[in-house]
């Protein structure tokens, strides 16, 4: 096979567990991210559109993040020249650079950390572009801005917000040791949320393959080695058919019952030290705890959209009507997950039960799918195959959230005065940070000559009284003007981590992004989100 940079992500995944074909350029350098997010995410990845708004050090910080693992396209937008300042806060700057095109020069740098991005520049005023071309603000897959005027910003929140089909914006402000950011977005539906739950062994509702297989096993003639190698889900299966056998086809109820359960597990062993059944007995509550579909999962059956399903639903919402209809027959679970988790036993036990879970959750699937294809709504664009499988396969770890508007924290006291409880110093950052773009927008500079009291004056506006709270917005506000439009190098790297970090999540619908304000105090190194 060709070393190529060309191979398809599904093909280098693939290669990956295979011993037969080696992996190509693509595959080496992207080796780590593909066992986080798999194919699915890095295509998602590579398809995305990025605008950045602000030519800044923390804006490359973050595209430097986004750049380094694949994004297809980044645009800076930024109508600045670069200046002297500029070159002592930001990475992706040379000296050379004084003069030039911020924008311009930003791309330049940043390109080179991966040949396979495009990059652009766009010296155009945001201001323009909003009254003149939004449609090119809508077209990305995401938008970045950081420390943006709050009347551009506001304009640019209220396009994005008023269509459920334009894209996410992440609002980034900093200042000196402090920054906050904030994910505005409609609806986030999230596949693989990589739960730590870990899906169903249906060990309680056997499928018929894996209950013929246990009920075939005559324990007391195997010979000790073949004994201390059953896995524990097969010596649970057959114990407990065993024990509805004579107890009324009932399992294990009571604590005495369950007591005595575990005493028949121990007197099937051979040897007191046999760890197939020291799991079997650490696992026996999967005999009597029933496999049904999370509360979690069950509630999102609720959702509006699907009792209004049409042609241009989001094809999530498509694939969770066919989930609702699929857990209304029996046995009234999730689809069955091929993943096993690491047990005691030998390679050829391991195998035969893992190929049962294989062949049973392929069954499942079809039968989601036969469900998916019979639905008298259909989605406009058919569902991909690849898109199918991923759903069944992290079926138990499906969310979906709801966002809301940039600023619409700052109108809820009673929010802020929760978060103010719990985390009084970041709450009291947020304030500050929002009492300058309120002086701001009244037309006022704000800098290190600006009157505390201006910026106390406005945050009681949005909070109330600040009661307990006076002397974290005393400090807050005092760090704020300090150094109310520096851009730190140290807060630019720390910012473009947990920004890049949140922008993938965002666009690989993989993992739970942060919702609410992610307020950063560099100066006591801690974080907090507010106003979830």
């Amino acid at each position: 096979m060709s070393q190529t940079e060309s191979q398809d992500i599904e093909t280098a995944t693939t290669s990956l567990q295979t011993t037969s074909v080696a992996p190509d350029n693509k595959t080496r350098r992207y080796d780590r991210q593909l066992r986080l997010w798999a194919s699915s995410g890095q295509a998602a990845l590579e398809s995305s559109k990025i605008l950045v708004i602000s030519g800044s050090g923390t804006s490359a910080s973050v595209l430097k993040n986004l750049v380094l693992p694949g994004i297809g396209h980044f645009t800076i937008m930024d109508p600045h020249k670069v200046t002297e300042a500029d070159i002592g806060s930001n990475f992706f700057l040379e000296t050379e650079s004084v003069g030039k095109s911020k924008a311009e020069e930003e791309v330049k740098l940043l390109k080179e950390l991966n040949d396979g991005v495009e990059g652009v520049a766009n010296t155009s005023d945001l201001a323009t572009i909003l009254k003149n071309d939004p449609a090119y603000l809508t077209s990305f897959t995401l938008l970045i801005a950081h420390n943006l005027h709050p009347e551009l910003l506001e304009q640019l929140s209220s396009l994005l917000r008023s269509d459920p089909f334009h894209p996410p914006l992440i609002v980034v402000r900093s200042a000196g040791f402090l920054a906050e950011f904030f994910i505005q977005f409609h609806e986030h539906s999230i596949i693989d949320s990589h739960s730590e739950t870990p899906p169903s062994l249906r060990i309680d509702k056997p499928f018929p393959a894996l209950l013929d297989h246990a009920l075939s096993l005559d324990l007391s003639k195997l010979d000790p080695t073949d004994h201390g190698h059953i896995p524990y889900i097969v010596i649970l299966v057959k114990a407990a058919h065993e024990w509805k056998a004579s107890h009324d086809g009932r399992v294990p109820k009571t604590t005495e019952e369950r007591k005595e359960f575990k005493k028949y597990l121990q007197s099937l062993r051979v040897k007191a030290d046999e760890e197939n059944f020291e799991e079997a007995e650490a696992q026996a509550y999967r005999v009597w705890a029933v496999t049904n579909v999370p509360s979690e999962i069950s509630s999102l059956f609720n959702d509006p959209i699907l009792a209004n399903l049409t042609p241009t639903s989001p094809p999530f919402f498509h694939l969770l009507a066919a989930l609702k209809t699929y857990t209304e027959k029996e046995p009234h679970t999730l689809p069955l997950s091929a993943t096993l988790p690491d047990i005691k036993s030998d390679t050829t036990n391991y195998i035969h039960l893992q190929n049962m879970y294989k062949g049973r959750a392929e069954e499942e699937k079809e039968e989601f799918t036969k469900i998916l294809l019979a639905n008298p709504v259909q989605p406009q664009t058919p569902i991909d195959k690849s898109l199918i499988d991923e759903f069944v396969r992290n079926s138990h770890g499906l969310k979906v959230l709801r966002g809301e508007k940039w600023g619409a924290v700052d109108q809820d006291s009673v929010r802020l005065k929760e978060a103010a409880q719990s985390y009084p110093s970041h709450t009291a950052i947020h304030l500050a940070f929002s009492a300058m773009a309120a002086l701001e927008l009244k037309g006022s500079q704000v800098d290190h000559n600006t009157p505390a009291e201006d910026l106390k004056s406005e945050a009681a506006k949005i909070f109330g009284l600040f009661e307990d709270l006076e002397e974290e917005v005393d400090n807050a506000i005092a760090e704020l003007l300090r150094a109310p439009d520096a851009d730190l190098p140290t807060t630019a790297a720390f910012l473009g981590g947990l920004v890049a970090q949140e922008a993938i999540k965002i666009i690989t619908k993989q993992y739970v992004p942060v919702k609410g304000y992610c307020v950063i105090d560099l100066i006591s190194s801690t974080t907090s989100v507010i106003g979830a």
